[in-house]
């Protein structure tokens, strides 16, 4: 009986002594949610390593807050069902701050502000303006903002992972359309030199994206601190220079 008691008690000095280990690793390791596909945001370098520009911007984040920065990629419409979950601590992947998000989520201050644009064929000349996407197939991931917009202005949504599919949806004839973030699309013509899409035209709305955290979440005060004084210091503009030429977190 002693030896069972004994025994008994070990475990539990084990089992509590676990689960401080892991309270404490868990206080110094911030979880971030993000595709990992959405260039130049989010994706794999030639190196196989996650990088991006949201992913510099957080890591800079991290380091001001003092913990490792652990990224779980996620297809964009689980990301916020894993934030929910607790899986991660924060969304980075160019969240547009929206007032139906707001009422859901707490957000950090704005770290990108960007365009909206259509993306047709180059072939295609029906397609001008946001009001020429009604009755057209506009690919996108449906919950996202440009998912929002292109079935607002009348489009049939097809939904897809993200840019990469849509685009590839465009490109064999699928869909007439794609609503993306003007940088994204600026960033892929650069890099793959693709003369079979172009930018139709610009939606004529400004989306600004802030990194997403559970309603109610005392982080995202630290976060904000984080931000401001990179900032101040100027390493937001030096990681928006090193992706797009020129300063978008302002």
């Amino acid at each position: 009986m002693r030896r069972k008691l004994f025994a008994a008690a070990m475990l539990a000095i084990v089992a509590a002594t676990g689960l401080s280990a892991c309270g404490s690793d868990d206080a110094n390791v911030l979880k971030v949610g993000t595709e990992g596909t959405y260039s130049p945001f989010s994706f794999q370098g030639a190196d196989g390593a996650l990088t991006g520009y949201d992913v510099e911007v957080v890591r800079a984040v991290g380091e001001k807050l003092g913990k490792k920065v652990e990224f779980v990629q996620t297809p964009w419409d689980a990301i916020f069902a894993g934030l929910e979950s607790k899986r991660f601590d924060l969304v980075a992947n160019q969240v547009s701050i929206t007032d139906e998000r707001t009422k859901k989520y707490d957000f950090s201050s704005v770290y990108t502000v960007s365009e909206g644009v259509i993306v047709t064929r180059a072939d295609n000349t029906e397609i001008t303006s946001l009001a020429g996407l009604n009755g057209k197939t506009s690919a996108q991931s449906v919950t996202s903002n440009w998912g929002k917009i292109a079935q607002g202005a009348g489009a049939k949504v097809e939904g897809v992972e993200g840019w990469v599919q849509a685009v590839q949806l465009l490109k064999t004839g699928r869909v007439d359309a794609t609503v993306n973030d003007s940088l994204v699309v600026a960033d892929y013509l650069k890099q793959k030199g693709d003369t079979s899409v172009k930018v139709a035209a610009e939606i004529g709305e400004t989306s600004r994206m802030g990194l997403a955290a559970r309603k109610g979440d005392a982080l995202i005060a630290e976060v904000n601190k984080a931000l401001d004084e990179l900032r101040a210091e100027g390493r937001l503009a030096q990681i928006s220079e090193k992706y797009f030429g020129y300063d978008v977190s302002k």
